[in-house]
């Protein structure tokens, strides 16, 4: 049994990490996380604003701010709780914090916690190392209009994974911002002979949600050291 801690409980992707969580028998949630000032239960579980409610728990997922992120991941260094996280937008800075955490802790960090995007990674890298350099690289990312990040972080993901996998660079990726888009994602490499293009589309956030409990699976047994949804799905 996997004690597990929600942060941003209340938020879109929370609700749906909770529910999918509560309904699995490898987890029992014992904590869900929201901002100072919140109050609550879900499912007889109190809502708590403090991470100090972390201890006892065996990982945290988090989906939230980069602020958030990283008070919680101070957190769970201190009470040895594994982290999930999935939150986007973190600068160098933050992410190198989240590297030396993972000294002491599990981690596993990624843009996108959802197995079909990271099997998309995959089919990029593929692509990049096999075709030759005469092919260009462009990308179309889409969102939802609240979601302050563009590109998106998954399109810088799989921009570095092309990008790291050949001397080709991805000349473009552009950005839309509408309606209630919960991510789409195209690349297109392009020849004066052919056109290669890959496209995934994300149906619902449960996606994202159920990656990210699959990732916590992975986390069990762990002590420390920094991983992605490749490492978790033995994609490398």
């Amino acid at each position: 049994m996997i004690r597990l801690a929600v942060s941003g409980s209340l938020g879109r992707m929370g609700q749906r990490i909770t529910a999918l969580a509560l309904a699995d028998k490898k987890f029992k949630v014992t904590t869900l996380l929201e901002r100072p000032g919140t109050t609550g239960a879900v499912e007889g579980i109190k809502i708590s604003p403090s991470n100090e409610s972390l201890k006892g728990c065996d990982a945290l997922i988090e989906f939230t701010t980069p602020d958030a992120t990283i008070a919680n991941l101070a957190a769970c260094v201190k009470h040895k709780v594994g982290m999930v996280i999935g939150t986007t937008g973190l600068t160098d800075a933050q992410k190198k914090e989240i590297k030396k955490a993972s000294t002491k802790i599990p981690i596993v960090f990624s843009s996108n916690m959802s197995v079909g995007v990271n099997v998309f990674f995959k089919i990029s890298e593929m692509l990049s190392e096999k075709t030759p350099d005469t092919y260009t690289v462009n990308m179309t990312e889409a969102h939802h209009i609240h979601k302050k990040d563009a590109p998106s972080g998954t399109a810088k993901t799989i921009a570095e994974v092309i990008e790291a996998a050949s001397s080709k660079k991805v000349k473009n990726i552009k950005s839309i911002r509408e309606g209630e888009i919960i991510g789409d994602h195209k690349v297109i490499f392009e020849s004066a002979e052919d056109t290669i293009i890959i496209f995934h589309h994300a149906k619902s956030r449960d996606i994202f949600a159920k990656g990210s409990l699959v990732a916590a699976k992975f986390l069990k047994g762990k002590k420390k050291g920094l991983f992605n949804m490749q490492d978790v799905l033995k994609l490398k």
